[in-house]
């Protein structure tokens, strides 16, 4: 299919299949498809800052001018392989509870399977397929709580943001220097000084080894959390 993209923002018309008028000259030699691959290819590898039509170009033995004939910027690059990347969401489970909890820890996992999603910057609502079916799947199942439309928004929103963070925390906290050793050093250094410096609860925290829980657990009780109010509302709402 092709079409006059005009106007539309970056990437939205390639990312449903719609393709540029054709114009005259020679037939093309690559396709939109094989460059996105190559661009989650870059990602899975090498990470966010290797997604360039530079080094896509040169893994395909094109030019960087020719790839403007498939995607018009860097931008419009980032947005088809962002959808890709993302795929498709997992089949929910039914009851609003049990599918949110599944949605979060999808996003969660696919954030754990290509962290350098976390990367890209939000530019507004969701517009590709991949994405908008994401909201589809939790809107779906936020659709048998009786809340109006705008109140399933803002609990998607929620949930979303939340899966967002903790996979971003996650990341941080992977990538820093700390060892258990290293923690368990750092607690020995700290305790005693808590107690002089007037940190009572903080030591408390640290003396029943409660400042070092795992981010599991910090996910289950955030979600569950977060789950409770949306129950609150609904029941509210009733």
């Amino acid at each position: 299919m092709t079409e006059d993209r005009g106007e539309l923002p970056p990437g939205l018309a390639l990312s449903w299949g719609v393709q540029p008028v054709q114009r005259r000259g020679p037939k093309p030699g690559l396709s939109v498809e094989q460059i996105v691959a190559t661009g989650i290819e870059f990602g899975d590898s090498h990470g966010f800052e290797a997604v360039s039509l530079q080094r896509i170009a040169a893994r395909l033995g094109v030019s960087t001018n020719a790839m403007y004939r498939y995607v018009r910027s860097k931008d419009e690059l980032i947005v088809l392989v962002q959808d890709k990347a993302f795929g498709p969401p997992p089949e929910l489970p039914s009851g609003w509870r049990e599918a949110a909890t599944a949605w979060v820890h999808a996003q969660v996992d696919r954030y754990a399977e290509r962290p350098w999603l976390l990367e890209i910057p939000i530019r507004g609502a969701p517009m590709t397929p991949n994405l908008l079916r994401w909201m589809e799947a939790m809107l779906a199942a936020l659709d048998s709580t009786g809340l109006n439309q705008h109140d399933n928004l803002g609990c998607l929103m929620i949930l979303d943001g939340y899966a967002r963070n903790h996979a971003s925390l996650v990341r941080q906290l992977e990538a820093s220097d700390n060892t258990p050793v290293q923690a368990e050093q750092v607690g020995r250094f700290l305790v005693p000084r808590l107690i002089e410096g007037g940190y009572p609860m903080i030591t408390a925290l640290y003396t029943n080894q409660e400042y070092e829980d795992g981010v599991d657990d910090d996910l289950e009780f955030g979600l569950t959390r977060i789950l409770d109010g949306i129950e609150v509302l609904i029941n509210r709402k009733s």
